[in-house]
């Protein structure tokens, strides 16, 4: 029987320098500055990272049987990705959460598998997220 959904709501801004072109991730960060270089990243200054969620969420996230569906809304336009969780995740980067296509897993993941990577998101989500004032929501829901 599955367990009841386990949400985190994650809060962030849009940045000029949002390229979301990167081939095989995307990634959230509480960082304030980005360059041009970082071509994953979608949104900066969350108010989380990986470090940051509860216990619980972390926990059924570990579950092989997880499934995350992530809600990103900017602007008046929202996107689903779903990725996997795994047992191996270790969820305790203070900076960054990156989603992955492959099945790679380091201290920055937060899941894998994903069917999206930055690249593949809508470039008028994108365009939202280029604007500096632009709050981003992200919703992270967990499921088994």
């Amino acid at each position: 029987m599955p367990t009841s959904d386990i949400k985190e709501v994650i809060f962030a801004q849009g940045h000029k320098n949002i390229l979301a072109t990167h081939k095989t991730t995307l990634e959230f960060t509480t960082a304030k500055y980005l360059t041009k270089k970082g071509d994953c990243i979608i949104a900066l200054a969350a108010n989380k990272a990986s470090a940051d969620l509860n216990a619980a969420f972390k926990k059924n996230l570990r579950n092989s049987k997880a499934h995350l569906i992530l809600l990103i809304e900017a602007g008046g336009i929202s996107e689903q990705v779903e990725a996997q969780g795994d047992p191996k995740l270790i969820l305790a980067n203070s900076k960054d959460m990156v989603i992955r296509k492959s099945g790679y897993i380091c201290n920055r993941t937060l899941a894998i598998h994903a069917d999206k990577a930055a690249q593949d998101l809508s470039r008028n989500l994108v365009e939202k997220l280029k604007n500096p004032r632009q709050t981003v929501k992200i919703t992270l829901k967990v499921r088994i």
